[in-house]
């Protein structure tokens, strides 16, 4: 199911009268949100893009490419989920965005990158 995002539905503002009418145009869809959940086996979404373009998208994540304050990069198996900042209940239900807060086997990490529309899940760890 897409989501219309053009602007033509709203009020007008600055003393117009009317906005000239736009048809709806494939171009103009979104999506709607589905998230990156914890779980073993892990499953990637292509997407054809503007352009011929691909678009990866996460929707079950089980590792991750952990950087330390060094540069060094390891791929580290994710244990769960401790906080995010976007909705506290997704950590409840095991879900990663940006910014999130997760357990790894190397130890706690930020999430960097955004798991659904980069098809990665990067992180940098924190130091306790």
């Amino acid at each position: 199911m897409g989501v219309y995002q053009y602007r033509d539905l709203k009020k007008p503002s600055g003393g117009l009268k009317h906005l000239v009418h736009k048809r709806k145009r494939r171009y103009a869809m979104g999506e709607l949100f589905v998230p990156a959940v914890l779980e073993e086996k892990e499953e990637k979404i292509i997407k054809r893009s503007t352009g011929g373009n691909l678009k990866v998208s996460l929707r079950k994540v089980s590792r991750a490419i952990v950087t330390d304050k060094k540069g060094k990069s390891k791929v580290a198996k994710i244990l769960n989920v401790l906080s995010t900042p976007s909705n506290r209940e997704y950590a409840k239900r095991n879900i990663i965005t940006k910014g999130a807060i997760i357990q790894t086997s190397e130890g706690k990490a930020r999430v960097t990158s955004r798991p659904g529309q980069d098809g990665v899940v990067n992180a940098v760890l924190i130091e306790e």
